[in-house]
């Protein structure tokens, strides 16, 4: 901002009555006679700059009739105060004199609204929404006005004309484009290269257009919610894109996200922005200067104008090779760009590279009583640049100048009027009104945003969608049936047409929007509820991923709704899958139930990744419980099972365990092999086992396993091997058997970054967890949840470290959380970690270079991530893949990939969530009655015990300490009465297999818990607990 304003001042009132063309060379400006002191009552209110190719008859108008006035080449044309359109045309130089104005009149009764012009032609658009052509040759003082019959039922609200193509804005929120295609300026996927039909612009569908404007060969468009798209020529820049080349198709303009853009305007090959805030961007051409960034440099992206910063700008314009600006605080209109033809007030010819003050024929008293009576609102003033000319209106009165018409959309004013409507005509009017509204994607994307600031925040992050508001209206025509009904009639065609792909984000708020007016308990809303998943799966994957984001930054209520909608419709449509198959023996796999699990499971995976926002048990479906009690041959059961395991989210822990039984249960049914024997010496049992599976064929894990402890009677119905299992992942995790790296902080063990002993010892250890989970024993490893998560395939993060080894993972937060630099850098922390090799210990670099790069707060948290990938990742990328070549070897079924990382946990190791009470409740007596003294006996010895040995007599009961994963309400204990001539003589007994307590008829308490604790101890000094 210049710190001196010029005073001095040009009247607009001397014209040169010589006529000239466009290019033809100016006069000096004759000499100002001296100033009077006018009153306000006397200021111009109309001024030109240049004024010699203005008619005469321009200056007698007064701003105050002047609805719009428009400048291309030698031609002013202006839309009256009452409708009527008035051409003002300087005629040939040959003629000596300019040819006099003349009124272009529309159909009878027709007010005309704007107007703009191309190179050949005038656009006309009437108050009713109806564009008309006009021809502005110089040949002819009348022409043909052409009604546009390709957009006769399209109403539309906005025209913009370039140098040879036109825009035109539908109310219905559709943009349409013709006219010279050479530099891709239309933006409709038309190779023509002249098609003079109106194409739909396509990509645009879904954006609520707020403003269109043309420049030479290239278009900008604004978005209700701050957003800048653009396309067409770009030799300069005028994009915005920080390249030059040309886009024939609408480009999001980056740069300008979260600008708060409210106005945009386009130059003959530059543009400028204006925000909220009163900030202006400029962008493209500036050999003149017209940028008004002190240089002649062009800008690919858009660049503040440092010299407005702070000067609360309210209006914009862009001629062909300058630019205006009013500062309505300050009362000023500010120029810059060229002056060539005299368009920015004065005689020097010279471009001004910086905004200085327009010369205006006002002294600074005239100037403050003016911005006095009119205010500093803006209202007052309004500033147009077309082409080289710059025109000013001033308004003593109320601004009657032309306002930006907008596309439809519901507001409270009108919601209200469809609420209560009575009337048969009105109603019909209201119909047509919902019809244009609902069957737009723009419009109803439009409805709904937040207010203020809030709606310039939309990114693909944040939706600008107030959920709330679209809430609010549901409620409201849900009361009025007759409304409702409209609004869904209308949306099951917006449903069905959908595109899919989008722009930019905010063409996806309906995706948001939809599923609030879709919640009713009813069959049509189920019915659109599936057109609305069927959309959604046709979405590409960018924009899929766009509309997940943008789902997991919802408010946790509106997701929870929205999960429960397709968990319902999920419900409906399993519901009638089972009956069809109950009914007919037979199943048509229907789209219906597969596209509304898909969705589901989709919400599902963003509620896991935004934190699980909502139980998991909101995502069940209770359906699938009766896949299991169904009397279907096995190869319809088969292909049901298949097909819903895709999306384990319906499934609940319990339903995931049946799944992975049966299909373990399928697949050694269809791969018989005889069952894999391990016979194990007690004493040497790691060793035994190893060395076993080591020389074990592949095709061999495909079958059951059954264990035979050498020297010990008894067979392995299940028991042995739950004993098996305990034992060797006990003594694998011993610390002298040095193979895993124990962290003592948290008791849990890890993958050691060398491998010791045998090379294949994590391969076997791998087969050994494979082999568990496929005959459903607990292998309980006290691996922390990272294991489960990488082998799903799930990234790890600071927190898992932190379960690991909870001193690295607090220093590490710590880090994360410090506020001071200096605090960092005596830390001397760089990209390196230590690690131990034998007896040495060696630094490893995170990254190239890691040694030379200090941390820092900037790059801290790249250094978190990268140690955490190295401590689960790269330092144990050979055991672990060896883990997990075994395991997939000894578990040949993939169903456990149905599980989540928690339940995958609880799988292998079982519960440790004891209910003691529970388990008496629950117990089952042979022989034996719940009220028989000896049971009474037995469960008030059992509840006196320390809980170590409760769970000593789960081992000595099943062979392990762990409970099921589905609970400990599926733990059934069997108490059974040894039949014995003298009870009291004789121990308790176990039957692991079958889980069954034999326990002699006691005479006493006292003899019972003597023989049932002596039972206990020889089974610890057994070595079996």
């Amino acid at each position: 901002m210049p710190k001196k304003m010029p005073r001095d001042c040009q009247t607009p009132r001397h014209h040169s009555k010589r006529k000239r063309g466009l290019l033809s060379p100016l006069p000096p400006l004759p000499p100002l006679p001296p100033p009077a002191a006018p009153s306000s009552s006397s200021l111009p209110s109309l001024f030109f700059f240049p004024t010699q190719r203005c008619h005469p008859s321009l200056f007698k108008k007064c701003a105050q009739e002047i609805r719009q006035i428009h400048c291309k080449q030698d031609y002013f044309a202006v839309v009256e105060k009452n409708g009527s359109v008035l051409i003002f045309d300087q005629g040939d130089e040959r003629q000596g004199h300019p040819r006099k104005p003349r009124y272009v009149n529309l159909r009878k009764n027709t007010r005309v609204d704007c107007l703009d012009t191309e190179a050949t032609h005038m656009l006309i658009l009437s108050s009713e929404g109806k564009l008309f052509e006009h021809s502005i040759s110089t040949t002819t003082n009348k022409s043909e006005i052409r009604l546009l019959e390709d957009l006769v039922n399209k109403p539309i609200v906005q025209i913009a004309c370039g140098d040879h193509h036109s825009m035109a804005l539908s109310k219905g929120g559709e943009l349409f484009t013709w006219g010279k295609n050479s530099h891709g300026q239309l933006g409709a996927r038309s190779q023509i290269t002249f098609p003079k039909m109106p194409q739909l612009v396509k990509d645009l569908q879904g954006i609520p257009v707020a403003q269109i404007a043309a420049g030479g060969a290239h278009c900008l468009v604004l978005s209700l919610s701050g957003a800048v798209y653009s396309w067409g020529k770009n030799s300069f820049g005028q994009l915005g894109l920080g390249h030059t080349k040309d886009m024939a198709l609408p480009q999001y303009i980056t740069a300008l996200e979260h600008k708060k853009t409210v106005f945009v305007s386009c130059g003959g090959e530059h543009s400028a922005v204006l925000s909220k805030d009163g900030l202006v961007c400029t962008f493209g051409a500036g050999g003149y200067g017209q940028l008004g960034h002190n240089s002649t440099r062009n800008e690919l992206t858009p660049r503040l104008v440092a010299e407005l910063f702070g000067a609360q700008v309210s209006q914009i314009a862009c001629g062909r090779w300058h630019t205006l600006v009013y500062v309505s605080s300050l009362g000023k209109i500010y120029a810059f760009g060229s002056r060539e033809e005299g368009q920015l007030g004065n005689g020097d010819k010279s471009s001004q590279l910086i905004p200085l003050p327009l010369k205006l024929p006002l002294n600074e008293e005239n100037d403050r009583k003016h911005n006095q009576e009119n205010g500093t609102s803006g209202n007052g003033i309004k500033i147009i640049a077309e082409g080289n000319q710059s025109i000013v209106l001033f308004f003593k009165e109320k601004d009657p100048y032309i306002n930006l018409n907008r596309i439809a959309v519901v507001n409270n004013e009108k919601l209200d009027k469809w609420i209560s409507c009575s009337d048969a005509q009105q109603w019909e009017r209201i119909k047509k009104n919902i019809r244009l509204i609902f069957s737009s994607v723009a419009c109803v994307n439009g409805s709904f945003l937040e207010k203020r600031d809030k709606r310039f925040g939309t990114s693909h992050n944040i939706s600008g969608v107030d959920v709330s508001e679209v809430l609010l209206f549901y409620e409201k025509i849900k009361k009025k049936p007759r409304v409702f009904q409209q609004v869904i009639k209308e949306s099951e065609k917006l449903l069905k047409s959908l595109p899919s792909s989008s722009l930019s984000p905010e063409a996806l708020g309906v995706y948001l929007i939809m599923p609030v007016l879709l919640q009713g308990q009813d069959d049509q809303s189920n019915q659109l509820l599936g057109l609305l998943a069927e959309a959604i799966l046709r979405l590409q994957h960018k924009d899929l991923q766009v509309l997940e984001s943008l789902w997991s930054n919802l408010e946790t209520p509106f997701f929870k709704d929205l999960v429960n909608l397709y968990q319902k419709l999920c419900r409906i449509s399993l519901s009638h899958l089972i009956i069809q198959a109950k009914t007919f023996k037979e199943l048509t796999y229907g789209p219906q139930v597969e596209m509304t699990s898909i969705v589901l499971q989709i919400l599902y995976q963003v509620n896991c990744k935004a934190g699980f926002k909502v139980h998991e048990n909101n995502f069940y479906v209770p359906e699938v419980k009766e896949i299991w009690w169904q009397d279907w041959c096995i190869d319809l059961f088969l292909v049901i099972l298949q097909k819903l395991t895709k999306y384990p989210c319906i499934f609940d822990m319990k339903n995931k365990i049946e799944v992975h039984k049966v299909t373990c249960q399928w697949v050694q049914f269809s791969r018989p092999t005889n069952p894999l024997v391990l016979h194990i010496r007690r004493e040497h049992l790691v060793n035994d086992a190893l060395q076993t599976l080591r020389f074990r064929v592949p095709t061999m894990y495909g079958g059951p396993l059954k264990v035979i402890f050498r020297g010990e009677p008894g067979r392995d119905g299940g028991g042995l091997s739950r004993e098996f299992f305990r034992i060797i992942t006990k003594e694998l995790c011993e610390p002298k058997a040095q193979i895993f790296r124990r962290f003592e902080c948290s008791n849990l063990i890890w993958f050691p970054s060398q491998v010791p002993g045998h090379q294949d010892v994590f391969h076997l250890v791998g087969i050994l967890s494979g082999m568990a989970l496929f005959n459903f024993h607990k292998v309980p490893f006290p691996f922390p949840l990272a294991l489960y998560k990488k082998m799903l395939g799930i990234p790890l993060s600071l927190e898992d470290l932190r379960e690991l080894s909870p001193t690295e993972g607090s220093n590490l937060q710590k880090m994360l959380d410090e506020e001071y630099d200096d605090i960092l850098e005596e830390m001397m922390l760089d990209f390196t970690v230590m690690k131990k090799e034998g007896e040495s210990i060696v630094t490893v670099e995170l990254k190239e270079n890691g040694a030379n790069i200090p941390i820092t707060k900037h790059n801290r948290k790249e250094y978190v991530d990268a140690y955490v990938n190295y401590i689960f990742n790269e330092s144990v990328k050979k055991p672990f893949k060896d883990f997990m070549d075994g395991f997939l070897r000894g578990c040949p079924a993939n169903s456990w990939r149905i599980f989540l990382p928690t339940e995958l946990q609880t799988v292998f190791r079982g519960h440790t969530k004891y209910d003691w009470q529970l388990l008496e409740k629950n117990a089952n007596y042979i022989n034996y009655e719940k009220t028989d003294q000896t049971i009474k006996n037995f469960w008030a010895v059992f509840h006196e015990l320390p809980e170590e040995k409760k769970k000593n007599f789960l081992v000595f009961l099943t062979g392990t300490d762990r409970i099921p994963a589905e609970g400990m309400e599926y733990l059934i204990l069997k108490i059974e009465k040894l039949q014995k001539e003298d009870p009291d003589e004789y121990y308790p007994m176990a039957n692991t297999c079958s889980q069954i307590l034999g326990l002699p008829n006691y005479s006493s308490e006292e003899i019972l818990r003597e023989k049932f604790l002596t039972a206990l101890e020889n089974y610890e000094k057994f070595g079996l607990s």
